[in-house]
């Protein structure tokens, strides 16, 4: 077995290189972050061709490149907590007082409720089209062994009410909340953030010599940040090179099959979501398609990655490097949707999930006295959902122990999850995008000659070559 994983090893390491190669030849940030993509589904398909799925020669491979895709994820989530306090800082004090403060996050917030109850309107929609139902599936050991999990997981998940929620979002420990210790960790950063920004503010006046000199630190601590942004962001073609060859070669396509249906619910309504981010760009009076090709490196690595967090920094790079939205309404946006109003795991998947269960204990789910209770618990609900994988499995428990389904049956999806998980990432990380923009636009801060711009602006750093 050593020999195949090391000539495993120096496939990889070869596909690598060329990707380091495109990178001297300063090919532009999309075309290596599609090709990395491109790449990885090569080299996963043809390890699980050679070896099958569960081969051991494909988990040892699966566990040197992790240390390179999960290895970036990490790169990402270690600036996260930076990025979030000098952006929000800085841009609180040059915000023309606390007035503007509250439209941004009102703004955001309400935007990605809003589109959460659509998401999960779509949601029941698709799982009426596909005719989804619970009734008849056959679960194997791992699925009975999920469901086990998920039930003992049921009592955390109903102790947790909207005002309990609201409380987790103050930082009582806002050092813990920096290390990220917490499920709304990232709100409560935001949270500490703003109050040191009001702070500052509140001394303008009064010390103005100190006020000048925090101003100064600020500024240069984001530049530095911002730095260090840049380095990590250019290793983004390596690690969803990495993600996207794991998953690959890990699929079952067996089970993908099984659950065919479920698949193209979850991905037709996915799609649609992302056609009501398009309409609601429209009619803000953005290019469609010159949005979509900004954010697409973005949305590539949302979808190899499954961390919505991890995306945090790449989200802000995007929207103020391509989108022409300021910096301050950028961070918001891509914090709060980190955690708030996730259209994927915490719209279309609970409510998919509800669909699919409600037949299988005599519920016809598709009546008013179902649907408006359904949609009501999963827009508050979305609340407060983590960032992370596992984020829709705790939107879920939420619903279907709140509408009193079993949750046990939602392990019948264990072997498509990390499938599903992937589009839902990319609307997760749209969907804030999607409110950053609304914010900008209502307030009349996006910057229009960078989004019209047609050059290619990188957002690792790297200079395109004409």
């Amino acid at each position: 077995m050593a020999i195949n994983v090391i000539l495993n090893l120096l496939a990889a390491l070869a596909l690598l290189g060329f990707l380091y190669a495109q990178q001297r030849r300063q090919a532009s940030f999309s075309v290596r972050v599609f090709t990395g993509m491109g790449l990885g589904v090569v080299l996963g398909a043809a390890l699980q061709l050679i070896y099958g799925a569960g081969a051991a020669e494909v988990a040892t491979t699966g566990d040197y490149l992790d240390i390179v895709g999960s290895g970036y994820v990490k790169l990402l989530q270690m600036i996260v907590m930076p990025l979030i306090m000098v952006s929000i800082i800085g841009a609180i004090l040059k915000l023309k007082g606390i007035n503007a403060l509250g439209k941004i996050s009102a703004l955001t917030i309400g935007t990605l409720m809003l589109t959460t109850l659509i998401a999960a309107s779509i949601g029941i929609l698709m799982a009426k089209v596909f005719s989804l139902s619970a009734v008849g599936l056959t679960a194997s050991a791992a699925d009975i062994a999920r469901g086990v999990y998920l039930q003992g997981k049921v009592e955390s998940a109903q102790a947790i009410s909207l005002p309990s929620m609201l409380l987790s979002f103050i930082p009582a420990n806002p050092f813990l909340d920096m290390t990220g210790g917490r499920k709304t960790s990232t709100i409560a950063v935001v949270i500490f953030s703003v109050f040191i920004g009001i702070a500052a503010t509140g001394i303008h006046d009064k010390k103005p010599e100190i006020f000048a000199t925090f101003a100064r630190f600020i500024e240069v601590a984001h530049a530095i940040v911002m730095r260090i942004v840049t380095l990590v962001l250019r290793l983004t073609p390596y690690g969803v090179f990495a993600l996207m060859a794991q998953v690959v070669s890990t699929s079952s396509y067996t089970d993908i099959l099984r659950l065919v249906d479920f698949v193209l619910a979850s991905y037709s309504a996915l799609l649609l979501m992302f056609g009501v981010h398009l309409l609601i760009v429209t009619g803000l009076g953005l290019n469609p398609l010159r949005w979509t090709r900004k954010i697409l490196p973005l949305l590539t690595f949302a979808f190899t990655s499954r961390s919505s967090a991890g995306a945090i920094p790449m989200s802000v790079q995007t929207q103020t490097q391509r989108l022409g939205t300021p910096e301050g309404i950028a961070n918001f946006a891509a914090s709060f949707g980190a955690t708030i109003g996730q259209n994927g795991c915490a719209g279309i998947y609970p409510a998919m999930l509800a669909v699919m269960i409600a037949p299988t204990v005599g519920i016809d789910p598709f009546t008013l006295g179902f649907i408006a209770p359904l949609l009501a618990i999963i827009t508050i609900g979305s609340v407060g959902v983590a960032g992370v994988g596992g984020g829709a499995t705790f939107a879920a428990l939420i619903v279907l122990s709140s509408m009193n389904l079993p949750v046990a049956l939602a392990g019948l999806l264990i072997s498509i999850e990390p499938l599903i998980d992937m589009g839902r990432t990319a609307l997760n990380v749209s969907g804030s995008v999607t409110a950053g923009a609304v914010t900008s636009r209502v307030l009349g801060e996006t910057d229009q000659a960078i989004f019209n711009s047609d050059a290619d602006q990188p957002i690792d750093g790297d200079r395109k070559v004409a």
